[in-house]
């Protein structure tokens, strides 16, 4: 990406730069084997930047994660205005984790860049708690929409969210080691099987 605003022709904040560059290499090499001087390289920013940007790595990597889970709703947004219904939103939700596969990541595709990350931090880290309410989201999500599909029928709705959240959680987990989003979109054709059911 380039430094350059071109609506503005000024370099981007120091802030939006090394987020991007977290972003980067965080999801190619891990949060763990990523350094600070790796991201404010990267960035082309001075390593005091980043302390006038955020307080620590680990609030770094808490920004990372709400940026991650801001994207991925974008991509949901997006892809719930082309919807017409409820049993579209509840498809909506796995082709926005699709269209998220589909990104042109440096190394390929590597699943979840949120559940990567959690992976890598300790119990009780605050980012793990970012990523739980990130997948707490999706499944809610997913429970609202079949609320709508099933009046009347609460706990059915939200036990079918449940199962269709951990087949899209589990078609994540298997796309990431394959490489690509193609256990996803076999999870949507699933996910449409079973809605047919409901």
């Amino acid at each position: 990406m380039s430094e350059i605003n071109v609506s503005s022709g000024r370099r981007r904040p120091a802030r939006e730069r090394l987020l991007e560059a977290a972003a980067r290499r965080f999801y190619a090499d891990g949060v763990a084997a990523t350094g600070i001087d790796t991201i404010t390289a990267e960035a082309g920013v001075a390593k005091m930047s980043l302390y006038n940007n955020f307080s620590s790595k680990a609030d770094l990597v808490r920004a990372y994660l709400d940026a991650r889970h801001e994207e991925w709703l974008g991509l949901y947004r997006a892809r719930l205005e082309r919807t017409d219904g409820a049993r579209e939103g509840v498809l909506a939700v796995f082709d926005a984790y699709a269209d998220h596969a589909a990104f042109a990541y440096e190394h390929g595709f590597r699943g979840c860049g949120l559940l990567n990350a959690a992976a890598e931090l300790p119990a009780g880290d605050e980012g793990r708690a970012v990523v739980r309410a990130h997948k707490e989201e999706v499944e809610r999500l997913i429970a609202g929409h079949l609320e709508q599909l099933l009046p009347g029928r609460t706990e059915e709705a939200r036990a079918a969210a449940e199962h269709l959240s951990f087949l899209l959680e589990g078609a994540m987990a298997r796309a990431g080691l394959e490489g690509d989003g193609e256990r996803v979109q076999r999870a949507r054709s699933m996910a449409t099987a079973l809605l047919d059911r409901l």
